[in-house]
């Protein structure tokens, strides 16, 4: 396989992620404290003002998935009696661990000082802590976060949450951390998460230009990187995110299309928005499927798993722990099946795409649960027609190259057809 053809801000966003995992590495040797969390409601702000390191350990499956790790690991988890239809996630996480911690990047992962739970529509993350607490035999913190049934956030909802933010959460991170919350310095970097975030919006939105400078599925797990992770509510984001853009603007201006490990898209043929998170153990190889036809992913659901920026949410530095209990509420996988009907209709319109595809993925219930219902939704509102692949997450075994290939190649051949009858 020849080497990826990589932009500045891609190298830039690599570079970020290892120095995390090294800074991990370090933490016995330099006192760190670490705390375990999950992307969708993290509270990364706050962490990172008492000094506390967090871990994440979808992004550790997901990572080790890219790296061809996952396969092992899960088989690990499954001979230790994990059931093959557990989310591959959970089982990556419990393999990794069971085969010496080590983490992507082949260097060793600490163990948790405190297990941070953020319930956001996920109840396998309930489950997903309660083993890890076994086997770390270290304390958990849960903050409820209340899913939205009815398509909003209340006042009770945001008082609920902030309520446990102040009363539980955060006195249970000063005690680990030995020193209390800094506030004038949380608003700093609650305003600093806002400029990135305002960033983010706008290289997203990109993609309604024609053509559009950036794949905002594939391309897009790489620009949601460093916000959806450790860094959001730092310098290193902002000066990330400006630059992302500043190479966006470039592409626009030069009517070019999205970079792919291949190079620049020279046709753009399909405008598709996409529900459902991608493969990542064949990621490069599903990746090929789209571009080798000249569809490029104008919008995804997945890229907000961990915030729907592009609906209007800002962090906001005068109300901090109002604003985080808003973040921690408004993740896609917190919205119910209306809510995210409409959202995907939304982006069908405003993305002038030609189709949209789902990726049910098997081990995820949180994504798959309803698609077929969507499927059937969309397609009569918007009239456009709807594919349907599946997949896993990080298990290589759920991976059908031939028959995903086969079943993209029919979608686009009758989108193309659609398109010629109109």
């Amino acid at each position: 396989m020849t080497v990826a053809v990589k932009d500045l801000s891609q190298d830039r966003q690599k570079q970020m992620i290892a120095s995390h995992y090294a800074r991990l590495s370090r933490a016995g040797q330099e006192g760190r404290k670490v705390v375990y969390t999950f992307v969708p409601g993290n509270l990364t702000e706050l962490l990172n003002n008492l000094g506390l390191l967090p871990v994440l350990p979808e992004i550790n499956a997901l990572q080790s998935g890219m790296r061809g790790k996952t396969g092992e690991y899960i088989q690990v988890a499954e001979k230790a009696g994990h059931s093959e239809d557990v989310c591959t996630y959970v089982k990556a996480d419990i393999g990794m661990l069971k085969s010496g911690n080590l983490g992507p990047t082949g260097e060793p992962l600490p163990r948790p000082d405190l297990l941070l739970l953020s319930y956001t529509g996920c109840f396998t993350f309930l489950k997903w802590f309660e083993l890890l607490k076994r086997e770390y035999d270290c304390p958990v913190v849960m903050l409820h976060v209340p899913y939205q049934g009815d398509g909003q956030i209340t006042p009770a909802m945001r008082k609920y949450v902030s309520d446990q933010l102040r009363d539980v959460v955060i006195p249970a991170l000063e005690t680990l951390a030995g020193r209390k919350v800094d506030y004038d310095l949380l608003s700093e970097q609650l305003a600093l998460s806002a400029r990135a975030e305002e960033d983010l919006v706008w290289v997203l939105e990109s993609a309604k230009h024609r053509p559009s400078p950036i794949d905002a599925y594939f391309g897009g797990v790489y620009y949601i990187g460093p916000i959806f992770t450790s860094f959001r509510g730092t310098t290193d984001a902002v000066e990330y995110y400006q630059l992302l853009r500043q190479e966006i603007q470039q592409r626009m201006d030069q009517g070019l299309g999205p970079v792919t490990p291949e190079g620049t898209l020279s046709q753009e043929k399909f405008r598709i928005v996409v529900e459902g998170p991608p493969n990542w153990t064949s990621f490069r190889e599903f990746w090929r499927m789209f571009y080798g036809e000249g569809a490029v992913v104008v919008a995804s659901s997945y890229t907000k798993v961990g915030g729907l920026y592009d609906r209007g949410f800002r962090h906001d530095p005068t109300q901090p722990l109002d604003t985080l209990a808003d973040y921690c509420m408004g993740c896609y996988t917190n919205l119910n099946l209306p809510d995210r009907i409409n959202l995907l209709e939304k982006y069908i319109h405003d993305y002038s795409a030609d189709g949209f595809l789902i990726n049910s993925v098997k081990s995820c219930n949180s994504f798959s649960a309803g698609q077929l219902l969507i499927l059937r939704e969309l397609e009569k509102r918007t009239g456009r027609s709807g594919g349907f692949i599946e997949s896993d997450l990080v298990d290589p075994r759920y991976f059908s190259a031939a028959n995903i290939k086969n079943r993209l190649e029919s979608y686009f051949q009758m989108v193309d057809a659609k398109r010629a009858r109109a």
